[in-house]
């Protein structure tokens, strides 16, 4: 057994701190674009949820996102059915926390060869996905690119897509800038990495266990944990959204690429205390253990099965607990907000608070 010695994403050439910094230089680049909407004005545009558009009082909400190196997987597979349904719920669960109803996607597909069998199962994952998150798939691309796409063969592929959502009215924007002292952060369950941190997922695991192995902490195959499709949080939340219509949530959240550090971005006059996460079981166990990583380090990647977070007052948290429970998805208190903060979120790892 090969012993593991890459211990970070940055060892693994993915930086988050450059990152950040080359998005932080990009979203100042493109904020001078906002200007040149012949109609409309721009409310949200880069480090939000999704970009918000006024069109003169209702609102148009834009997300655009893939499924990263998850496709690797897929073609060591060689099962495309459900990477579809990972790119639709990467681009509506975002499209939700700003408050909106998904309404329409459209799909980007790269391919190295013309493989029918590989684009008829992407889109079949495309149509499911659409067809539970209640969106209309109303276009896309489709390219040929020999000399851009590696990979498997000629299983290789990329898959991205766009979602659109609508807001009635302007006071439906869920911005993040009511979350207050006291408000309750509830954690709803993942089905797994999702679609994030597969780089380094793949790096520990992979060099372990082959993809039919059932390690020790893991309930089946490490290829068929390694596909399990990103969950869809639409139908219940908007049902929540439309319960509380006259006095919404102050905060939603999709835990994906930074995981609960994505909690920041939604009001940085507060920070969030993360104080009863739940216990690390399955994938992630596996992960933390082979990779010997550093707690923060696995909460600053992944899930760590929360998928998603609702913020909001106290007297509301029974309500939205029954209506994921209707929905057959586990949801609990993981937080609370504390008040005059930087926008740090800062977990009780074992005995001790981390900043992540």
């Amino acid at each position: 057994m090969k012993k593991m010695e890459r211990k970070t994403y940055s060892d693994l050439g993915i930086d988050l701190r450059k990152i950040i910094e080359a998005q932080n230089q990009i979203g100042a680049m493109i904020s001078n674009t906002h200007s040149f909407a012949s109609r409309g004005k721009v409310l949200s545009g880069f480090g939000g949820y999704a970009g918000i558009l006024n069109l003169g009082g209702s609102l148009l909400a834009l997300h655009a996102d893939g499924v990263g190196s998850k496709v690797i997987v897929a073609q060591m597979m060689n099962r495309f059915d459900t990477v579809g349904l990972d790119c639709i719920a990467m681009n509506v669960n975002d499209i939700l926390c700003v408050g909106a109803r998904p309404q329409a996607f459209l799909d980007y597909i790269a391919l190295k060869s013309a493989n029918e069998l590989v684009l008829k199962e992407i889109v079949t994952g495309l149509v499911k996905g659409a067809s539970e998150s209640e969106v209309a798939i109303i276009g896309g691309e489709t390219a040929i690119l020999p000399d851009v796409i590696s990979g498997y063969d000629d299983r290789a592929f990329d898959l991205a897509g766009m979602a659109v959502g609508i807001l009635e009215n302007a006071s439906d924007y869920i911005s993040g800038n009511n979350i207050v002292v006291d408000d309750v952060i509830l954690g709803v369950e993942s089905s797994g990495l999702h679609s994030n941190g597969y780089t380094l997922a793949r790096q520990v695991l992979l060099s372990r266990y082959s993809l039919e192995e059932i390690p020790r902490h893991m309930p089946c195959s490490v290829g068929e944990e390694l596909l399990i499709p990103t969950k869809l949080y639409v139908k219940p939340v908007t049902e929540i959204l439309e319960h509380f219509h006259d006095n919404p949530v102050h905060g939603l959240a999709h835990i994906t690429g930074g995981s609960f550090t994505k909690l920041s971005r939604l009001n940085k006059k507060v920070n969030y205390i993360l104080d009863n996460l739940p216990s690390v079981e399955g994938i992630f166990k596996q992960i933390q253990i082979d990779g010997r990583l550093d707690p923060v380090e696995m909460y600053r990647t992944f899930n760590m099965g929360i998928g998603f977070c609702v913020l909001l007052p106290r007297n509301s948290v029974e309500h939205v607990v029954r209506i994921f429970e209707k929905y057959h998805m586990n949801c609990l208190q993981i937080g609370r907000v504390e008040g005059k903060g930087l926008g740090k979120v800062i977990a009780k790892l074992g005995h001790k608070n981390r900043v992540l």
